[in-house]
């Protein structure tokens, strides 16, 4: 595998269960605009010492606790948490991994370190909890994966990948798949950690966006993204390269006339089946969306609008439903999260914008599906809770420390980690 290192990546921003209904939109907020004036209302006539962020237009999210985690002694480099939590709700643990260069077990129900693993380097990375074997696969800044048992902290192998892994591994058929920040993608052994495979593309020249894309494993092809901007495929047990790698760059120089300044396409593939044809979503910095199929690569649709995305995520809702009133198909959308214009929804299947809600300060994170909503967090004005169907604000809560991990979600809990180090567990309700 090439030695060659990741040049410094500068950052452009501060970057089946049964049919859930979505929430009912009376009395929600047309924008975050109106969310935050509605919060400052509220507490201009509160105890000064109570914050802003305890007003709240509809009391959805409920704070349950929090405590801090950080090891001041040991943190370094910038105050962001940008890595996530994984959940083992069997178990009511939360592992997360910090900028002191540890990776937590926490008790669910209080937030209690059960054990703490330490890396040579900074922890961002969302983790992958294995219930088969109680074991923990994480990346760390420090250019490794670590497999860890998930009961003691104990290490069972350290595998070194030579750039900051940031993304969260893929586990299947006995193999996990990690990107790293050098454009390379790798298949290791689950039990021995021994590398099956790996491919690397050189890093594009020039400036780049802080961040790359995870792989994606799917139908025997584990797609990937690259900051040369372009996206490829290969053959999940061998390898091999099974598209022409697809040049999203020369798809944005058309459209901007000019050669982009970031070439990067940093979101992790997304896969979806339209009208029977198995498409990944993916996004270039500046070039937009993308849905290509998934066998070989060509465009099905792009939507050159949408710039900064980082994350995409597809939202599903079953068809149901209610009482004597006609049925509800279901719907699907796919959101996209980006670090300079908020938050949009597209039609999957052509592309279309459906709805797009801007955040005043700073970027977003990955949304993610909460009791019927869509939750997701910004790196200056906290949590917020919007309706998939067309972005409107259900509820906000801001605890002054920023947020840029996605939140994780099961049932009605919610579990994230600030940019100050404190461990958050909140409580998400329907409004009445």
């Amino acid at each position: 595998m090439s030695s060659h290192h990741q040049p410094h990546r500068q950052p452009v921003s501060d970057r089946p269960q049964p049919p859930v209904l979505v929430w009912g939109l009376a009395g929600l907020f047309a924008g975050l605009g109106a969310l935050l004036s509605s919060c400052q209302t509220a507490g201009a006539s509160a105890n000064p010492e109570v914050p802003l962020w305890v007003h709240r237009p509809s009391g959805s999210i409920q704070l349950l606790y929090s405590r801090s985690i950080l090891a001041e002694s040991r943190a370094v480099g910038e105050p962001y948490e940008r890595g996530g939590t994984e959940l083992d709700t069997g178990n009511r643990r939360v592992f997360v991994g910090s900028r002191d260069h540890g990776f937590y077990a926490l008790q669910a129900q209080d937030g209690a370190v059960l054990w703490r693993f330490e890396t040579l380097g900074p922890v961002q990375s969302e983790a992958r909890y294995d219930s088969r074997e109680d074991a923990v696969y994480f990346g760390s800044n420090d250019g490794a994966l670590y497999k860890v048992d998930a009961g003691t902290g104990k290490l069972h192998w350290r595998f070194a990948t030579n750039a900051e892994v940031s993304h969260r591994p893929v586990l299947k058929d006995g193999l996990v798949y990690i990107a790293n920040a050098n454009d390379t993608v790798i298949a290791i052994n689950a039990k021995s950690g021994a590398m099956v495979w790996n491919q690397h593309r050189p890093p594009a020249l020039g400036m780049e966006v802080a961040g790359h894309s995870g792989p994606l494993v799917w139908r025997g092809l584990v797609h990937m993204c690259f900051s040369d901007g372009t996206v490829t495929a290969f053959d999940a047990r061998t390898g091999e390269e099974r598209w022409a790698p697809v040049d999203l760059s020369a798809a944005a120089e058309q459209t901007l006339g000019e050669l982009p300044t970031y070439l990067d396409v940093d979101t992790t593939p997304v896969p979806d089946v339209i009208e029977q044809q198995p498409v990944v979503y993916v996004a270039s910095y500046e070039g937009g969306v993308y849905a290509l199929n998934a066998d070989t690569g060509s465009r099905v649709w792009s939507n050159t609008s949408v710039r900064g995305t980082s994350e995409l995520y597809l939202w599903e809702q079953p068809g149901y439903t209610r009482g004597s009133a006609p049925p509800v198909p279901p719907r699907k959308l796919l959101i996209a999260s980006t670090g300079t214009s908020g938050l949009w929804a597209l039609e999957p299947a052509t592309g279309n914008e459906v709805w797009h809600r801007e955040v005043p300060l700073g970027g977003t994170s990955r949304a993610v599906p909460a009791v019927g909503a869509l939750m997701f967090s910004t790196t200056q004005q906290g949590l917020f809770l919007v309706s998939p169907l067309d972005g409107r604000v259900i509820d906000g809560i801001n605890t002054g420390e920023g947020f840029s991990m996605p939140p994780s979600v099961h049932g009605q809990r919610a579990f994230i980690v600030s940019n100050g180090g404190r461990f958050y567990s909140f409580v998400i309700t329907p409004p009445i």
